[in-house]
């Protein structure tokens, strides 16, 4: 039986685009990879602003299925995407890393998070799409 790869989706404080990314990995590729978020700090709480959009647009409830977590508490990765906080995770070994470049939308306004979202979106169907390729 082949398992899936696990992809870590990372930011410093894994509190809003690495969380949404985990969040639009299980729901868009749970067929490809497994989705898991972490950072090198974590915040108390999901971004609230990132939890509303993500239940407005895909029902889903991040507060529910998902907390900040610490890069110590992933289990072993396949590939790691970095969210483009330009953290460099030295302790993170993997086959694969990218970086999304995606500027943190944490204070803005909904109209920015909805870009990230939309483009965090694109970029995890893309990804399926490499994988299911075998790239």
């Amino acid at each position: 039986m082949e398992t899936k790869p696990k992809v870590a989706f990372v930011c410093v404080h894994n509190s809003c685009r690495s969380q949404i990314a985990e969040a639009l990995g299980r729901h868009l590729a749970a067929d490809v990879f497994n989705s898991y978020s972490a950072g090198t700090e974590t915040k108390p709480r999901i971004n609230p602003d990132a939890v509303r959009l993500m239940k407005e647009i895909y029902g889903i409830d991040m507060e529910q299925t998902q907390c900040s977590k610490l890069l110590s508490e992933l289990p072993p990765v396949d590939v790691v995407i970095t969210m483009g906080c330009n953290v460099q995770c030295p302790t993170l070994p993997c086959c694969r890393r990218e970086d999304w470049g995606l500027e943190d939308p944490t204070g803005q306004s909904d109209e920015v998070f909805r870009e990230v979202i939309a483009r965090i979106h694109a970029r995890i169907l893309d990804l399926k799409a490499q994988l299911e390729a075998g790239l």
